[in-house]
């Protein structure tokens, strides 16, 4: 396990460090930052096709949750319920997901993507797939592999730290408590 060693920003994008997981740090760093500046790229031509990201993460979120109360949903993004309120009533306008009422508790509603938002997610999934398979056409399978499992151990790993980071950080807690 490495120790944690004060950091001194050299100049944007470099730190020096007196131990190398800083550094190694520093590059996952800046390397999510590239990251990040790309996938907002396409979250921009996303949305001129008339779907932003956050309308879009809310419906794979809702297709993979299966149908669920808006507070859940608004958990599970780690975002505020009137926020989702919001961005949902567009999805439901859009006929991308449907209120029904909740089997548990007939007074209150669930949320439920449809049919056109599933085949809308399908589509762009195999549309993501076939240009994520088109970068790593000249990669050994063994690599890609590995590269596949890192990235999905580091992805849990980044979920499960980033409450705390949130929290940490000064940016306040998830909505509806911490775990």
């Amino acid at each position: 396990m490495m120790q944690a060693t004060e950091l001194v920003m050299v100049e944007p994008g470099f730190c020096s460090a007196a131990d190398s997981g800083h550094e190694l740090a520093d590059r996952v760093g800046m390397a999510m930052v590239r990251l990040n500046k790309m996938h907002a790229q396409v979250a921009h031509q996303m949305a001129k096709q008339g779907m932003d990201k956050a309308s879009f993460i809310l419906l794979a979120t809702l297709a993979g949750m299966g149908p669920c109360r808006s507070s859940a949903l608004a958990e599970a993004v780690l975002s505020d319920p009137s926020t989702i309120s919001r961005q949902v009533a567009v999805l439901v306008k859009d006929g991308l997901v449907e209120r029904r009422a909740d089997p548990a508790d007939g007074r209150a509603s669930v949320l439920a993507a449809t049919d056109a938002g599933l085949k809308l997610l399908k589509e762009r999934r195999r549309l993501r797939n076939v240009a994520i398979a088109r970068m790593f056409e000249e990669w050994e399978e063994a690599d890609w592999k590995q590269f596949a499992d890192l990235f999905e151990r580091f992805v849990q790993d980044y979920e499960t730290a980033i409450p705390n980071f949130m929290s940490e950080g000064g940016l306040g807690a998830r909505t509806g408590g911490e775990r």
